[in-house]
């Protein structure tokens, strides 16, 4: 449970120790599709920080190429206040 990190020619021993993470959230989504952007609203307010939304859209839309849609992820913005978001895709499809 004890490592060493080099970090910037310094050597910092870390020890590793377990955590809890809070329980999901399930929650319904309604889109809107067009060729390289998904609009996404009625994200429900949740108590976790804006970024973490950002980064849970990005993970739930990002779909290889072989798994019919999807592909890489350009942008994604997300609007606390009005629930809504727009995945912007690097490729249209």
């Amino acid at each position: 449970s004890k490592h060493s990190v080099n970090l910037d020619n310094r050597t910092a021993n870390v020890t590793v120790k377990p955590f809890e993470l809070d329980m999901g959230f399930q929650f319904e989504l309604h889109i809107t599709v067009s060729g390289k952007k998904i609009n996404v609203s009625d994200i429900p307010e949740l108590p976790i920080p804006e970024e973490w939304m950002r980064d849970k859209l990005e993970l739930y839309f990002y779909k290889t190429e072989q798994a019919e849609g999807g592909g890489e992820i350009e942008k994604v913005t997300y609007n606390k206040g009005s629930g809504t978001g727009v995945i912007t895709f690097l490729k249209p499809g």
